[in-house]
């Protein structure tokens, strides 16, 4: 059973922009913390942003000021909108609910 689906990755030119969508299962969305994760190969997965069923947004430092965490109650998804992006933003996103992850979307960032 699918409990978490996103959209939206894409290719851009850096300074684009790009806004990643994640449908989650209500009792996922409802219970759960959200996050967006993303990994590069040969690289660990690495936490992007996360957001608090209180509305609550932690970033990592890299992406501070340039990307937004939010979630709509109504459609039970989060969004990641990327603004300002960098060649080195290119990665696969996921989404991540408890212990649940999507099946990930490519963001490639080109000069």
């Amino acid at each position: 059973q699918v409990q978490l689906v996103e959209s939206g990755g894409g290719s851009v030119q850096a300074g684009g922009s790009l806004k990643l969508s994640c449908g989650a299962s209500r009792f996922i969305f409802n219970v759960c913390t959200m996050a967006w994760y993303r990994q590069v190969p040969g690289k660990e997965r690495e936490l992007v942003s996360r957001i608090t069923r209180a509305g609550t947004t932690t970033y990592t430092d890299s992406v501070q000021g340039r990307f937004t965490i939010y979630r709509d109650n109504d459609k039970a998804t989060v969004y990641q909108q990327m603004n300002s992006l960098r060649i080195e933003d290119t990665a696969v996103y996921y989404c991540q609910g408890c212990d649940n992850w999507g099946q990930g979307t490519q963001v490639t960032v080109t000069s």
